[in-house]
C-alpha cells in the first residue's frame, strides 16, 4: 500500500514483473495508470471517478478533473474482463470501444442492478407489511423479526434477477451481427416515439450501423444493455398505459415478485398491494424482454398488428403451453458442464418456437385472446404431442427431429434434452393439430396421426423442411420466408380440416390412405413435381412459391 502523495515509489522486483515496468521507481499516478493496463482476466471497478474514457474522447469530455492525471484510454486496456462495482468507472464510449477490441463489459447500471433491485423489493416488502400490520394486527416485533428472515430469499430472488438480465445480454450478443437490422429499426422506432435520445446514449447513427453491417459486426454488450433496458421501458409504459387489467397472468402462474412466506401467509394483500399494477408490469417485462430479446414485441406489433397488451398475453399462453420455463431452467442447469454457446443455441431455439407460438396465437384469438381459455384448449393436447411423437411422427419428420437430435449430442447437450429440444421443431404443427382435434372433438394423437399420412403421402415434410432452410437476407425476406412457411402450415391445416370431417371411419390413418388414393392421378402429378425439384441443387422462393400454388390447386379439385 503506497500513498498517492509520495513523490516517487520504490517498486520490488515482482511488482516491476507484474506490471510489465522497466524502472526501480515510478509516480503515483503512473503507478495506478500501469495497475489500469494490466494483464489480468479481470479489472474490477469499484471506487469514485471515470478512470478509462475512450481513445477519441479528451478528458475534457468525461467531466472529472481531480482524474485527469491518471486517466487511461480504453485501447491501452489490457484485461479480458471489467466489472463496474462502482458508476461511471468508464465513459460510454470507452465501454464500446473496449468492446469493439474484444473485451467483455456491460455497463454500470447492469453490474450494480443488485443493489437497485434490492432496494425496490425491500420498499415494497414493507408496503405490504404495512397492510399486514393494519388488517391482521401483526406486532411490530414479529414484522421485523419477518423481514429479517427473507434476507436469503430476496438476496435469491435478486440474484436470479440479475442472471437473468446478463444472460439476455448475452443471447442479443451472439445473435447482434445476424439481427443488426432488427435492433437499428428498434432503435429508430424508439428514437421516433420521443422514447430514446441515441446522442444521449451514445447508439450508433446509420452510418455507423451500416458500417458495421458491412463488417459482419453487430451492437456491443454495452450498447445492448443500453437497448434491453428502454425495450423494457418501453413494454412496462405500454402495459401501465393499457385500459386492461392485469391479472388474469397471475391466474395460471402465481406472481414470484415476493419471497414466498409472504405469498404463502398474505396471497389475499398482494392484490390490493398500492404498487401491485406496477409490479407485475415490471415482472411481465422482464420475462418476455430477458427470454425474447429486445426487438420481439415491435417485431410482434409491426407482423401481427397486435397491441402490446396482447403479444404479451399470447407470449404468457405460448410459454406455458410449450412448457418453456422448466425447458430454459434444464438447460441452464447445465451451465459450466458444456460450452456456453449450446446453451444459447438452445435457449434461442425456444424463444424461436415461442414466437412462432405466439404468431399463431395472435392470428387465431387476435385482440380476445384469453389466457385461461387458450392454455385449457391447448396445453393438454400439446403434452400428448411432446410425449407421444414415437407413436406418430412422419417418417420425414423423423428424420429431421433425429438429425436435430444428433446435432445437440455433438455439442455435448445430454440425450434426454436433446431429445426434448429436437422436439420443439413439432411445435407449430403440433398447435395446429391440436386445435383442430379440439373443434372436430377427434383425439390429438388421431389427429396427429392423420397429418403424418398425409405428410408422408404428398412430401409436404420436404417441402416444409425446404421453406425453413432458406437463407435470408434482411428483413423482407425474412418476412417471405415466415409466409411461404405459413402458407405450408394453412395448407396442411385445410388438408386435415377436410379429412377430420370425414367420420366413415375411426382411423385417422385409413382415412389419409383413403383420400389419397381415391386422387391417385393428382396426387402422382404432385409428388413428381417434388420429386424434379429435388433434384435441384439450390431450392429458392420462386421454386417453393410455384409448389404452394399446385398445392392449392390439388386440395381444390
Amino acid at each position: 500500500v503506497f500513498s498517492r502523495q509520495a513523490k516517487t515509489i520504490r517498486l520490488s522486483p515482482e511488482v516491476r514483473a507484474m506490471l510489465d515496468i522497466e524502472g526501480k521507481s515510478i509516480q503515483p499516478d503512473d503507478l495506478i495508470q500501469a495497475i489500469l493496463k494490466m494483464k489480468v482476466d479481470l479489472l474490477w471497478n469499484g471506487g469514485i471517478g471515470t478512470y478509462v474514457k475512450a481513445s477519441s474522447e479528451g478528458h475534457s469530455d468525461v467531466g472529472d478533473r481531480s482524474n485527469d492525471a491518471l486517466r487511461v484510454n480504453a485501447d491501452e486496456l489490457r484485461c479480458k474482463v471489467i466489472g463496474e462495482g462502482g458508476n461511471l468507472g468508464l465513459t460510454q464510449r470507452a465501454r464500446v470501444e473496449f468492446s469493439l477490441n474484444g473485451g467483455r463489459i456491460n455497463t454500470d447500471f447492469i453490474d450494480n442492478s443488485g443493489g437497485v433491485d434490492s432496494s425496490d423489493r425491500e420498499v415494497n416488502i414493507k408496503i405490504l407489511l404495512s397492510l399486514v400490520t393494519k388488517q391482521k394486527n401483526m406486532p411490530r416485533e414479529k414484522r421485523n423479526e419477518l423481514l429479517a428472515s427473507m434476507t436469503k430469499d430476496v438476496a435469491n430472488l435478486v440474484l436470479r434477477n440479475n442472471y437473468l438480465q446478463t444472460q439476455a445480454i448475452s443471447m442479443s450478443e451472439m445473435l447482434s451481427a445476424d439481427r443488426l437490422e432488427e435492433l437499428a429499426r428498434l432503435i429508430s422506432d424508439l428514437e421516433r416515439a420521443g422514447d430514446l435520445d441515441r446522442d444521449l446514449e451514445f447508439l450508433p447513427d446509420e452510418a455507423e450501423i451500416e458500417d458495421r453491417r458491412n463488417r459482419k459486426q453487430g451492437l456491443t454488450r454495452p450498447e445492448l444493455a443500453i437497448v434491453l433496458s428502454y425495450a423494457k421501458i418501453d413494454l412496462y409504459n405500454g402495459l401501465i398505459d393499457s385500459d386492461d387489467l392485469l391479472t388474469d397472468f397471475l391466474q395460471i402462474d402465481p406472481e414470484r415478485y415476493f419471497p414466498d412466506v409472504l405469498r404463502r401467509r398474505y396471497s389475499d394483500l398482494i392484490p390490493v398491494h398500492r404498487l401491485s399494477r406496477q409490479i407485475l408490469a415490471t415482472l411481465i417485462a422482464n420475462d418476455i424482454v430477458n427470454r425474447m430479446g429486445p426487438a420481439f414485441v415491435k417485431r410482434s406489433q409491426a407482423d401481427t398488428g397486435a397491441s402490446i397488451l396482447t403479444v404479451a398475453r399470447a407470449y404468457e399462453v405460448a410459454r406455458i403451453i410449450c412448457d418453456a420455463r422448466p425447458l430454459l431452467k434444464e438447460i441452464e442447469a447445465l451451465d459450466h458442464v458444456i460450452p456456453a454457446k449450446a446453451q444459447m443455441l438452445m435457449m434461442f431455439e425456444v424463444s424461436r418456437t415461442l414466437r412462432h407460438a405466439c404468431y399463431w396465437l395472435i392470428e387465431h384469438y387476435g385482440e380476445d385472446i384469453d389466457i385461461v381459455k387458450s392454455v385449457d384448449r391447448l396445453k393438454p393436447g400439446m403434452a400428448k404431442i411432446y410425449s407421444r411423437s414415437s407413436s406418430y411422427v412422419s417418417k420425414a419428420s423423423q428424420a429431421r427431429i433425429g438429425a436435430a437430435k444428433q446435432a445437440w449430442l455433438d455439442m455435448g447437450v445430454p440425450e434426454k434434452l436433446a431429445s426434448k429440444i429436437s422436439l420443439l421443431l413439432l411445435t407449430r404443427a403440433a398447435i395446429d393439430i391440436v386445435d383442430l382435434a379440439a373443434d372436430c372433438k377427434r383425439g390429438v394423437i388421431e389427429s396427429a396421426r392423420l397429418y403424418s399420412a398425409f405428410n408422408d403421402g404428398l412430401g409436404l415434410q420436404w417441402l416444409h423442411n425446404s421453406a425453413e432452410d432458406l437463407k435470408v437476407s434482411g428483413r423482407w425476406q425474412a418476412k417471405a420466408r415466415s409466409n411461404l412457411r405459413e402458407d405450408f402450415y394453412r395448407i396442411r391445416r385445410q388438408i386435415g380440416d377436410m379429412l377430420l370431417t370425414k367420420r366413415g371411419t375411426r382411423d385417422s390413418r385409413e382415412i389419409a390412405r383413403r383420400w389419397l388414393a381415391k386422387h391417385e392421378q393428382e396426387v402422382q402429378q404432385f409428388t413428381n413435381m417434388i420429386d424434379e425439384m429435388k433434384l435441384r441443387e439450390n431450392i429458392d422462393f420462386a421454386t417453393l412459391s410455384v409448389a404452394v400454388q399446385e398445392l392449392r390447386d390439388l386440395i381444390a379439385s
